[in-house]
């Protein structure tokens, strides 16, 4: 079966024993790229986990603890104590 790659436009041979691979684990999508884009995919995602992860936002906080200046991955209300990383950790073992 000839497939068209959605990334270079090349076709390329979907072959019986790729098909029966497929059907075996149970994939119901055929594949979308050719060997080589398949294969170029792969080598980019692996570097990185195989997903791409945002950046966290940042926040300024002074911790309720200790007294010094930390940022968190929160806005701070302002309503609950903040802590700092050194702080927060022994408190998070319960």
């Amino acid at each position: 079966m000839f497939r068209t790659c959605k990334d270079c436009g090349a076709e390329f041979v979907f072959s019986v024993s790729e098909q029966e691979f497929y059907a075996e684990k149970g994939f119901t999508n055929e594949p979308g790229r050719c060997p080589s884009c398949r294969a170029a995919r792969k080598q980019q995602t692996r570097g990185n986990g195989g997903y791409q992860r945002q950046e966290r936002q940042m926040y300024p906080a002074v911790c309720a603890s200790c007294g010094v200046d930390t940022m968190v991955p929160f806005q701070p209300s302002g309503d609950k104590p903040v802590y700092c990383r050194d702080c927060f950790t022994p408190r998070s073992r319960y």
